[in-house]
């Protein structure tokens, strides 16, 4: 057994909370600078131009790459062979408090989701996966809701093709249209039930950006690429980066999928204790 302290994490996931709000991820850096050199459209090859600015002036000046720093969405590898040395809840809350604070990113957090109250910078959202080994991985996936507020689910029935599926995917990004600011990674998570595919749409979006696509994920780009909806709505060849989906096995009488979209500034951390 190994024992990882309360206050190791929460230093952890204050570096996260850095990392994840002034740093583009890499691959998205470079899928948009690829989208870039690709875009005959003016108006959408200007905005990606004001896009990557963004980023980069974000990372020098080590500011907020959005002014919508997010809901925290933590998820958490934790080895079965790992044992906290406190609380661990209370430890990643605490991290994204100080962390929050120290880099001077906005409170967005509401107590009650009817009442309203006054914005606070937790308590965060928090996903745990029980693992093989002594280690812990955690996760920090700070969620604009101009995105998120465009997720779908649909519990289709067991017979339904591959081609209503498609459909609701695509109908998903054409909804959400330039309201979410495009070019969008489009997670989808299938199978499972209602909430578990909302989570694996969620942890589809972690996935690194390559060009090891599956068919199906490949076909459902193009289509999504053909919509004309294009860079914060201008039109053009980009308006999607990238489409990830995650399986499980479900209910003989049941085929959830389920739909959350990312905007352009798609920001993960990640770090293993």
């Amino acid at each position: 057994m190994r024992k990882i302290e309360a206050a190791k994490i929460t230093q952890a996931v204050i570096r996260l909370v850095r990392q994840a709000s002034f740093f583009l991820r890499s691959d998205v850096l470079f899928v948009l600078r690829k989208s870039y050199a690709a875009e005959k459209n003016k108006q959408a090859k200007k905005i990606l131009k004001a896009i990557l600015d963004n980023a980069a002036y974000a990372a020098k000046q080590k500011l907020a790459i959005c002014q919508d720093t997010g809901l925290p969405i933590v998820f958490m590898q934790i080895g079965q062979d790992v044992v906290i040395g406190g609380d661990l809840k209370v430890a990643i809350n605490k991290g994204v408090e100080e962390g929050y604070k120290k880099y001077h990113l906005r409170n967005s957090v509401v107590s009650d989701p009817l009442t309203r109250g006054k914005s606070k910078f937790t308590p965060c959202i928090i996903h745990t996966d029980i693992v093989r080994g002594s280690k812990i991985k955690i996760t920090l996936l700070p969620k604009g809701f101009g995105c998120e507020n465009k997720s779908q689910l649909k519990m289709f029935k067991p017979t339904a093709g591959i081609d209503e599926i498609k459909e609701f995917i695509v109908k998903a990004v054409k909804d959400a249209g330039p309201d979410a600011c495009p070019p969008y990674v489009v997670g989808v998570g299938i199978g499972g039930t209602a909430d578990y595919a909302g989570t694996m749409a969620k942890k589809a979006l972690l996935r690194k950006i390559s060009k090891n696509n599956s068919k199906l994920e490949k076909d459902l780009l193009k289509k999504i690429n053909k919509t004309g909806i294009g860079t914060m709505g201008l039109g053009g060849v980009n308006t999607a980066l990238a489409v990830h989906i995650q399986t499980y096995p479900t209910h003989i009488a049941g085929l959830p999928v389920s739909v959350n979209i990312s905007c352009h500034a798609l920001r993960s951390a990640s770090v293993t204790l």
